[in-house]
């Protein structure tokens, strides 16, 4: 890794992301109480990384395998006892953390920053998926990351690295327990660790150490001559570890919160992109059906001719303004009887369903009324389609912020009707005809609902 000068509090791509985060936490707060109900936890993870990168917090998180010491390798680091050390391994069940307060390390201009280290659950746990998923989200938060191991990797930490390296964040390989090893088979490791880890991980972030030594025997000469022998444990090695972390964050601290901030901040406001066009999209949906199912009611069963026709004009109009409140925009009824007019003509809905709907609407004004049981179905089944497509084609046009893209009017509907399967739709509202008819108590004949 290349020196590069150290940034500042008053850094420009400091400042940038910090305000990247800010307006990326001014968009989630400022949705609709609907969807911010869903984003809460979203909202509360991004305030903590307000928070973090604002003051300056420095997160190293630390993973490997069970036993491989990375409890002992927190208290090596921080010099007293805060993580608990089982011979058994496992012990980690939750993501946690401790101040690492004897660095000495703050951050320029951010006199309060601190730096802290975060255990997570072993990668080989049983039963953890929940973990993985836990351990990743942290992964994300974190400023630099630590794997610790005591030998060749093996498949699950091979693929865990792989992982981790491509969340883009820098990673020190710890190569813990070296006193296990002679110095022949110590130098054998570390070369082929390197060789399988090309490319994941700079040949300057490998480091060995020796968190919790294995108690050795000492043989000491008496006063009087005579030899006593005692089993004595050495003081934990850890300080190359110390220096390149010191020495990475003296070099790259506040670029790298800063940084890491900003994809935070880009990747949660993805994430609630996604979400809310997905919830947008539902909502819209059953909009759609909705308007499409009582449009088709409505024409139907309405026996006055051509007043059938201008409750159904109005239901489409209707349905645009509710579908452009769920995007964010707010039509009158004006603009949404023009914007129905405009898809009617682009994509010749009229022709397709609107005549047929013309045409009931005359045979009922021909037979006084009385043609009504004849047209019920296919009327409303024909004027639903046209509801339907019309929705569809709105729905597009305000995903669009307003516009019809990159295409026409004409473009967008006639993409959607060919991508419609005209039969399902039809049979879906003739279904819901039927249905509803069933529950009318004022249809005077169960024939109009027949086959």
């Amino acid at each position: 890794m290349t020196d590069a000068p150290q940034t500042s509090a008053q850094d420009p791509n400091y400042r940038e992301a910090v305000t990247v985060v800010e307006d990326t936490l001014k968009q989630l707060r400022g949705c609709p109480d609907s969807e911010r109900e869903k984003l809460q936890n979203d909202i509360a993870q991004l305030t903590e990384m307000y928070d973090k990168v604002t003051s300056g917090r420095v997160e190293i998180v630390i993973f490997g395998e069970i036993s491989t010491g990375k409890s002992a390798m927190i208290n090596a680091l921080i010099g007293r006892a805060v993580a608990e050390v089982d011979v058994q391994g496992g012990w980690t069940k939750q993501i946690w953390g401790s101040n690492w307060e004897g660095t000495g390390h703050v951050l320029r201009g951010l006199e309060k920053s601190e730096v802290v280290i975060i255990d997570t659950p072993g990668i080989n746990e049983v039963d953890g998926a929940d973990r993985a998923e836990l351990a990743e989200t942290t992964a994300r938060r974190s400023d630099l990351i630590l794997f610790v191991t005591d030998s060749d990797l093996n498949e699950t930490e091979y693929a865990a690295l792989v992982e981790l390296a491509a969340i883009q964040k820098p990673i020190i390989l710890v190569f813990n327990k070296v006193d296990l090893y002679t110095e022949e088979q110590k130098e054998k490791l570390v070369t082929l660790l390197k060789g399988r880890l090309d490319g994941l991980i700079p040949p300057d972030h490998f480091v060995l150490t020796c968190a919790d030594p294995r108690e050795i025997e000492y043989v000491i000469e008496q006063s009087d001559g005579s030899e006593k022998v005692e089993w004595r444990k050495p003081e934990p090695d850890v300080a190359d570890l110390k220096k390149i972390i010191l020495e990475t964050l003296e070099r790259e601290g506040l670029g790298l919160i800063a940084l890491n901030a900003a994809l935070y901040a880009a990747d949660k406001s993805d994430i609630v992109s996604k979400m809310r066009v997905e919830m947008r999209n539902k909502q819209a949906d059953q909009i759609i059906w909705t308007m499409a199912a009582t449009k088709a009611m409505v024409v139907a069963l309405n026996a006055v001719p051509v007043l059938d026709v201008l409750g159904g004009l109005a239901i489409d109009a209707l349905m645009i303004v509710t579908l452009s409140k769920v995007y964010g925009l707010n039509f009158s009824m004006t603009q949404a009887r023009g914007l129905a007019r405009t898809i009617g003509a682009a994509g010749g809905i009229y022709a397709l369903g609107e005549m047929t709907n013309y045409g009931a609407s005359l045979f009922k004004a021909v037979t006084l009324g009385f043609g009504v049981p004849f047209t019920v179905i296919p009327q409303g089944a024909a004027a639903g389609f046209t509801s339907y497509i019309i929705g569809q084609s709105a729905k597009r046009y305000f995903e669009q912020g307003g516009a019809w893209g990159t295409g026409s009017a004409k473009s967008v509907v006639t993409d959607i009707l060919n991508s419609t399967n005209r039969e399902s739709v039809l049979d879906h509202l003739k279904d819901e005809i039927r249905e509803k008819l069933k529950l009318n108590r004022h249809s005077e004949s169960k024939s109009w609902f027949g086959n």
